[in-house]
């Protein structure tokens, strides 16, 4: 029988258009459900729309459709997007489906009926944004804490959940259960919040002002607050699933954004316990992406990151490989088009475009582009180096370390550029054939592997690659597809246009400022700190490749290298610890000033400097536009 795996996205609010934070967290899904399908599990992802509350009900008025209306055309447009991103969901579920407001009752009737929701009035003070209410105590300079928003007085008599009833039982889970909420230092912040006071929810909108929601099946003159409605689909959506699909609950993991952690791992877990189901085996809370000067991006500061802005100049591949490799699940991280251009051109364009481009022309030019099938030494260090690979990548994605996992199979990659630059086929296909072929088939092998490994982020570019070097393809990828074989011996590849082109930076996205006058300043002399020719000469800056990186002990800033610059290995201290960790350094080449004289930083020898650049807060090694081997000087 096979594992079942259930993940869900939040529900998005359809009072706005997708942005770049419901991207990620809706492709970080679709990635790890690819994942787990690869792994040949039973695999249900849900997602879909959050369709009722005060807010909606405002935006549809102001746009002069009726609240139903307004849901329909933005319910569409996220389908849209999720289709121009390749999102490959199971079910999408909408709060306003028959399917899900008959759970909604059934739910709220049996905690109704075992006296856990009461009558009372109530006054405080009214977020429209947030749709909750808030105390005096709560108020941020007479503004809601969550927010920053305006807030009114409202008195009123509402229906409330005794959300208190259950403080001590869900303090003591989480206290069972570290890893019930991920990353752990945001359980943290939720026993934090339990082992202050906590109110009864109130559950209800009174109709006088508030129609748009589903009724309260006791009483039809009040709507279900919307939080209390829409968390329940995770639970309706196993109750009447689409045809052919039968997911069960619980569910492995709620992805959701850190801003709402308190409805999903407070909230949630009560309302669920009080009706006797079952909790979410992990509610996992990513960061935020934060645009220029670390301001998270939000519509209200008009910096906000359309996902089909990027989509349609560079493509949706690139654009999900780009989002999965940035951001360290948990973590917040810095977006700009610059850096996603980087990353693009030195991974993909660089990295593997290159190689696959390599590696073809080499095979059209001395075998007809046919692959040879030669005898391939079983110690060959590219197939051992494979299956670890294939091993680690499936270690990290059952951890969530996305990120890494992604950098694992680029250092594969560029391991295998390693490989194929040291053997130089090119050459040794003029003396000894066999030997280049040997090189080619191993080392294209190699790509079969990663860019199946690679098929979960980007299933479109990886079809066109295995299509490009002619891989078997079989109805749908299997793990097994990982294990080395000589399924491409014989088969013909195609050389043809760039895979991953280098992308630049579109002119429309460049603030193009007339620089102030520079005042003249008198010529310096060499004792002002100008060096001259001869000079400059004498500075040896070289190639070199990282071996090993660890970071110093007792520093945040400092990484131990070991590097190849060519003629010997040497062992390098720098201080970027802050902008790279050690395991994407790993095969890197690099620039280093080789000739200067060796110092200890903070007790341990550095012999040599690297070369990097500084932009605001980013630091970013210089290196080479392509593969070089080790020791080459730079001229």
């Amino acid at each position: 029988m096979k594992k079942e795996f259930y993940l869900t996205t939040p529900l998005y609010y359809v009072n706005d258009e997708p942005h770049i934070g419901h991207a990620y967290t809706t492709i970080l899904a679709d990635v790890l459900t690819r994942y787990h399908r690869l792994f040949g599990e039973d695999v249900h992802f849900l997602t879909g729309t959050d369709e009722h509350g005060q807010k909606v009900a405002d935006a549809s008025r102001e746009l002069g459709r009726s609240p139903q209306e307004h849901c329909d055309f933005t319910s569409k447009r996220y389908k849209e997007v999720w289709e121009k991103l390749d999102i490959s969901y199971d079910d999408f579920i909408r709060t306003t489906e028959d399917r899900h407001k008959k759970v909604v009752f059934d739910i709220i009737n049996n905690i109704y009926d075992k006296g856990d929701i009461y009558q009372k009035e109530y006054e405080g003070w009214y977020s429209v944004s947030e749709e909750r209410f808030f105390t005096e105590k709560d108020l941020i300079d007479g503004k809601d804490p969550i927010g920053n928003r305006p807030v009114e007085k409202i008195k009123e008599t509402n229906y409330f959940f005794k959300m208190s009833k259950y403080q001590d039982w869900l303090i003591e889970y989480y206290e069972k259960n570290h890893d019930a909420v991920l990353p752990e230092f945001r359980l943290n912040e939720v026993l934090g919040f339990l082992r202050q006071p906590l109110g009864d929810l109130c559950i209800s909108r009174p109709k006088s002002r508030l129609k748009w929601g589903i009724p309260i099946p006791w009483d039809e003159d009040y709507v279900i607050y919307v939080w209390f409605d829409a968390l329940i689909n995770y639970y309706s959506a196993t109750i009447s699933p689409p045809e052919g699909t039968s997911p069960s609950w619980p569910c492995n993991y709620h992805l959701i954004g850190k801003d709402i952690l308190t409805t999903h791992a407070v909230y949630w877990p009560i309302m669920l316990h009080a009706a006797g189901f079952e909790l979410p085996k992990h509610i996992l809370a990513h960061g935020w992406w934060l645009a220029k000067d670390d301001v998270k991006m939000s519509k209200t500061t008009g910096n906000v990151i359309k996902p089909l802005d990027l989509v349609e100049p560079y493509g949706a591949d690139t654009f999900r490989y780009v989002l999965m490799r940035e951001m360290v699940i948990g973590q917040d991280a810095a977006f700009s088009e610059k850096n996603f251009i980087r990353r693009v051109n030195s991974d993909l364009a660089n990295d593997l475009g290159n190689l696959v481009n390599r590696l073809t022309k080499l095979l059209v030019q001395y075998f007809d582009g046919v692959v040879p099938d030669v005898p391939v030494d079983d110690e060959n260090e590219i197939i051992s180096l494979a299956g670890r690979t294939a091993v680690e990548v499936r270690k990290k994605i059952e951890s969530l370390q996305m990120h890494s996992t992604i950098e694992e199979i680029m250092q594969f990659v560029r391991a295998i550029n390693r490989y194929v630059t040291v053997a130089e086929p090119w050459k040794t296909a003029k003396t000894d054939l066999d030997t280049a072929g040997e090189t080619l088939a191993v080392a294209l092998e190699g790509i079969r592997i990663a860019t199946v490994l690679l098929s979960p982020v980007m299933p479109s570019k990886t079809l066109e690659l295995l299509r490009r070097i002619n891989a078997p393809l079989n109805d749908n990828i299997v793990w097994q597809d990982t294990a080395w074989s000589d399924v491409l011996s014989g088969r013909t590849v195609i050389h043809g246009d760039a895979i991953f082109p280098r992308v630049t930076l579109p002119k429309t996205s460049e603030k193009i400022e007339k620089p102030a006058p520079e005042k003249k300043k008198p010529a310096k002399t060499p004792e002002d700190g100008i060096i001259t020719y001869d000079q400059f000469k004498q500075v040896d800056l070289r190639t070199a490749t990282i071996l090993e990186a660890e970071a110093v002990p007792d520093t945040d800033k400092l990484l131990r290298l070991q590097v190849d610059i060519g003629s010997e290995k040497r062992q390098i201290v720098a201080g970027i610890a802050q902008h790279y960790s050690p395991e994407e350094l790993i095969g890197r080449t690099i620039i280093v000033v080789a000739n200067l004289q060796p110092a200890k930083i903070r007790g341990v020898k550095s012999q040599g400097m690297l070369l990097a650049v500084q932009d605001d807060k980013n630091l970013r090694l210089l290196t080479p536009d392509d593969e070089v081997k080790p020791g080459r000087r730079i001229s």
